[in-house]
């Protein structure tokens, strides 16, 4: 039976290897990744969209992106508000987004109206 620190020698070589293997991993993807982005940068300077200098610092500022860890924000709940949300009250006098597109829509229809009647009359007069 094996003994006590042969379990935990394993279980530490164990761990080491799996973080060589996912280091490994994450490596193959980024290298992977950065052929990517130098191909586009590629091809945008063969059609003059940007000038080498851009495409270099263009590749660095994806590389840097993409080994960034990812934002607590991005990870985390939302808090609930401190405060109670605030509602705006909008007096009945004030004109509506709705009532201006109303009054926008009738005068379309007002100048579409206008434009069949002066186009029947031009056809009239021929």
């Amino acid at each position: 039976m094996p003994g006590f620190g042969d379990i935990v020698q394993k279980a530490f070589y164990l761990g080491v290897g799996l973080a060589s293997y996912a280091g490994e991993k994450a490596g193959g993807k980024l290298a992977e990744l950065r052929s990517q982005v130098q191909k586009l940068a590629d091809e945008m300077v063969a059609k003059g969209e940007m000038t080498t200098e851009e495409a270099r610092r263009f590749v660095e500022d994806m590389m840097k992106q993409a080994q960034q860890q990812p934002t607590s924000d991005a990870t985390a709940p939302e808090k609930p508000a401190s405060e109670p949300r605030r509602i705006e009250i909008i007096e009945d006098d004030e004109p509506t987004v709705k009532d201006a597109s109303t009054d926008n829509v009738d005068g379309l229809r007002d100048q579409v109206l206008e434009l069949q009647e002066e186009l029947r009359r031009l056809q009239r007069d021929k």
